[in-house]
Parts: C-alpha cells; sequence; structure tokens
C-alpha cells in the first residue's frame, strides 16, 4: 500500500553506533519502499557545519542519497541541526524545507515542523533560539575553526542538559495555544512534529473541526517511525541491535 515515512530525533552520533545501525537498517529495508520521507529535525545530536566531514556524516549522506534516487527525502531543521546548510542537503540529495510546511497527506491539509518553535514556555530557550536563527550569530559561529565549534557545542549541550533538569515537563512540551494558532494559521486538519521525545496522538477540537497532532518518538532507547497511508497512520518502533549495546 502507498504510504509515507517520518523519522525525528535520531540525534545520531559516532558514539552511539547501535542509533546508527538501526537507521542504516531502516534506510536500507523500509525508507526506500515509502513515496517519500520526512525527516523533521534533530537527525543528529550536534551539527557544528557542512565543513565538518567526517567519515561518519559522509556514511549518513550517502545513505540518505541513495533512498533519495527513487524516494524523495525532505528535511526540516530540528533544535540541534539548525546549521545544516546547501551544501550537505546537496551530498544527501536531500530538500530542506521552512521550519513550518504543509503538504497534501492522502487528502489531509498536514503540517510539519520539528516544533520546538512552539515550546514558548521555555524562555530560555526561546532566547537562544531566536539568537541562533538571526543572520549574525550563525555567521559568527561557522567562521570559527572546526575545533572550537565542536568543543563550544558540546559545551553548549552540557549546560542545555543541566538546564533541563530544572526544567518541569509542562515547560519543555509545546505550548498548547500555539499548537492552535499554527494549525488556523496553517488551516491544517493533522500537524506532524518531534522534539518533545513523547510520541503520541492527540485528538483535538479547534473552530469546532475535529483535528488531529502526532508527536514522533526518538530514537535514544530504540527506532521511532509514523508510517502514514489513506487508511491509518501509525506509530510504530524498532529494535536496536543488542550486539550493539
Amino acid at each position: 500500500m502507498p504510504h509515507t515515512l517520518f523519522i525525528s530525533d535520531l540525534h545520531l552520533s559516532a558514539e552511539r553506533p547501535d542509533i546508527a545501525q538501526c537507521f542504516f537498517t531502516f534506510m536500507q529495508n523500509e525508507a526506500p519502499l515509502a513515496e517519500s520521507l520526512y525527516i523533521l529535525g534533530d537527525l543528529f545530536e550536534y551539527w557544528i557545519g557542512d565543513d565538518d566531514k567526517t567519515p561518519f556524516s559522509e556514511s549518513i549522506a550517502q545513505s540518505i542519497s541513495r533512498v533519495a534516487e527513487t524516494t524523495p527525502v525532505f528535511f526540516i531543521h530540528g533544535n540541534r541541526d539548525f546549521a545544516i546548510r546547501d551544501s550537505f542537503a546537496k551530498r544527501c540529495n536531500m530538500t530542506l524545507l521552512p521550519e513550518q510546511f504543509v503538504i497534501d497527506l492522502y487528502g489531509r491539509r498536514t503540517l510539519l515542523s520539528h516544533g520546538d518553535e512552539l515550546c514558548t514556555r521555555d524562555l530560555a530557550y526561546m532566547k537562544f533560539r531566536k539568537k541562533s536563527r538571526g543572520w549574525w550569530w550563525p555567521r559568527l559561529m561557522l567562521a570559527l575553526p572546526l575545533k572550537v565549534r565542536k568543543y563550544l557545542a558540546q559545551k553548549g549541550r552540557k549546560v542545555s542538559q543541566n538546564n533541563q533538569l530544572h526544567l518541569t515537563e509542562e515547560i519543555m512540551d509545546v505550548t498548547p495555544s500555539e499548537v492552535v494558532k499554527a494549525m488556523e494559521h496553517h488551516n491544517a486538519e493533522l500537524f506532524i512534529h518531534g522534539h518533545t521525545h513523547r510520541p503520541n496522538t492527540h485528538e483535538l477540537r479547534i473552530n469546532n473541526k475535529e483535528v488531529k497532532r502526532i508527536v514522533l518518538g526518538d530514537w535514544y532507547s530504540q527506532g521511532s517511525v509514523l508510517r502514514a497511508c489513506s487508511r491509518k497512520m501509525s506509530l510504530e518502533k524498532r529494535e536496536f541491535d543488542s550486539k550493539l549495546d
């Protein structure tokens, strides 16, 4: 049956071969059978620039490029890999999309996003997000030597993890009113996003209309895939290879 696949929050890194192997298996066995594949952000644990060509990052690019020969691959930036630019996208043969994008998903007007822009109650993150998506900060960071960028990315990750220990689940989740605002703005009946690592399907009622929000899962302990076809949508798990634990 014709279907479309959605994934997000893989947080790929050379330090997690179990996640990478699950991704490679998915890309080899499942992605080529889909009508299209959407990667909704945080493909990598962090991204310090397209010029950081490592054997690991190039293996990911090659895997995506092979799929893209027959299955269109689309990418929306996440909060970890917002620095991905055209150079890496071309190596992957994938299409970069804006942070909010609408598609026709088997007759449903569907809004796609990573989702971090909706977490407006996390004021510290929203402040950083505004700066990091501006015109001067990315240029400044990308002008630094790779070694310095890697150090800053790792340091920033540790600071972020520490800060999250003091945040409530409510603050780290999407703001309900922002979900409504986004779906109203795009006149969407379905909203698919990641970021919060809380896979679920939420039934909503907006302007007397029944709509849905589907949250994708992360890949920290297993693969997570949304399979969508004309009849149904299913959030599915993919087990890691136990030999890589």
